[in-house]
């Protein structure tokens, strides 16, 4: 950034001056304007400043310690407060004729970044606000910084449980699921059922129509499972043509084999399009269940029953459900 740029910069600083005394407010607004600082705005009060700033957050502000109703450190904290909810961070300089280390210290230990004695002498008003600046815009920088990386390592952690093809939840999300409902089953109660769904042939599929179709097929059977299930039910990718279904009941009476025959028949209802030929595909499903009067359950002793039953389904002639 060349000179002219930070002079630029600098001077764009958004300040709001607050004091009791109109005198000193405007006198202070004269000497920052002359010093080239034109975001000006001026508070007779604790409750002007925090309207203010509600409204438009600002980068320094200048605040008398003695003011009626709210004291300069007391509004602090309210600024303080403000800053925390709208992510944002406002260099504080306290105006003040008290003299002492002990008041200073007070200061600092109340948020505040710096101090000016009154009356105010221009230079050093100039070199503070300057100083007061800079802090801003490292702060505001640094918290910029902070909510990008928050947003990526949330995508990121989103990336590592999603299915890229289908969009539904992999298997490590559907792991995490699973084990959340598990223990929210053993402490108050209900019921799990845990779904695997396989693509009968898809091999076939493959082979025959290519591996593009076969892709085509995976995301259209996920959208019919969307479709086919509650919006409490977690419908996910478990690998490869395997798809699988958490559906979690409160009462145990509610989980009925018609729900599993109904998402069977949603995948065989109609053919799917593929480059206009009209291809049937159809899936089985294996059901396993876990109420809080069971014994003990672990997600592999779930995976593997839901698994076994899948492949009894399988054997059976395929297209069918078996729990």
């Amino acid at each position: 950034m060349n000179q002219n740029n930070r002079l630029d910069a600098e001077h764009a600083l958004s300040i709001i001056i607050a004091d009791d005394v109109e005198l000193t407010r405007t006198m202070i607004q004269t000497l920052l304007q002359k010093a080239g600082y034109r975001d000006l705005r001026l508070a007779a009060g604790p409750e002007e400043v925090l309207q203010s700033l509600a409204a438009r957050p600002a980068d320094v502000a200048l605040l008398d310690w003695v003011m009626p109703k709210m004291n300069g450190l007391e509004l602090c904290g309210c600024i303080r407060e403000l800053d925390e909810q709208s992510s944002h961070y406002t260099s504080i300089i306290m105006l003040t004729a008290k003299e002492g280390v002990e008041h200073l210290v007070m200061a600092f230990n109340h948020g505040v970044d710096d101090y000016l004695n009154k009356p105010v002498n221009r230079s050093e008003l100039a070199a503070r606000i300057h100083a007061a600046g800079r802090i801003s815009m490292l702060q505001n920088s640094l918290l910029e910084t902070m909510r990008d990386l928050e947003a990526s390592n949330q995508i990121l952690s989103e990336l590592a449980v999603t299915d890229p093809l289908t969009s539904l939840g992999n298997r490590r999300y559907i792991t995490q699921r699973s084990e959340a409902i598990l223990a929210d089953i053993d402490a108050r109660g209900g019921t799990l059922a845990f779904l695997m769904i396989d693509i009968d042939h898809f091999k076939q599929i493959n082979d025959q129509y290519g591996h593009a179709a076969g892709d085509t097929i995976l995301k259209k059977i996920a959208s019919r499972l969307r479709k086919a299930t509650r919006p409490t039910d977690v419908v996910g990718r478990f690998g490869g043509e395997e798809f699988c279904i958490l559906m979690h009941f409160q009462e145990a009476i509610h989980c009925t084999p018609d729900l599993f025959e109904r998402i069977l028949k949603s995948i065989a209802q109609k053919p799917f399009d593929i480059d206009g030929q009209q291809v049937l595909v159809t899936v089985s499903i294996g059901v396993s269940t876990y109420h809080n009067n069971d014994e003990a359950c672990t997600l592999d002793t779930l995976f593997r029953a839901a698994d076994k039953k899948l492949y009894e389904a399988k054997d059976a002639g395929r297209n069918q459900v078996m729990f």
